[in-house]
């Protein structure tokens, strides 16, 4: 078999899995985040956590795919390793990057719904006082 296609064999293999291993801890972590953020509202966090991981799961895949074909031709091992070695790194820089793309927007959600909570006054009013004169 040409060691192009054993490289190619052995980055498709350990992207997907990477990507797949990424994407349901960010799931399951995600998935408690999100219940807070929404205040307990499980259904919403549930659909929301959905179409993050989908979302993950296209662009993350969509780049390995893309980022398979290579321009040279692998002609001993350690070109495999060579090979593998940078599209690998690659591969796992994409995927720390959307990780912290993804706690990034979270934060700014859970940050808003913090601040709408303090905007509400904890007690609601309970009558109404006239004016003071004012001499």
């Amino acid at each position: 078999m040409d060691r192009t296609v054993v490289a190619y064999v052995i980055y498709l293999l350990v992207s997907v899995g990477l990507t797949i291993w990424v994407a349901r801890t960010l799931s399951r972590n995600g998935r408690i985040f999100l219940a807070d953020v929404l205040h307990g509202n499980e259904k919403l966090a549930e659909a929301v956590n959905h179409l993050l991981v989908v979302g993950f799961y296209l662009v993350n895949l969509g780049f390995v795919a893309l980022y398979l074909s290579g321009d040279e031709t692998i002609t001993d091992t350690r070109g495999v390793f060579e090979a593998l070695s940078t599209k690998l790194g690659v591969v796992l820089l994409v995927l720390g990057v959307m990780h912290l793309a993804n706690v990034y927007v979270l934060n700014r959600i859970r940050r808003r719904g913090a601040m709408e909570r303090e905007q509400v006054p904890p007690v609601p009013p309970q009558g109404w006082a006239a004016p003071s004169a004012q001499a």
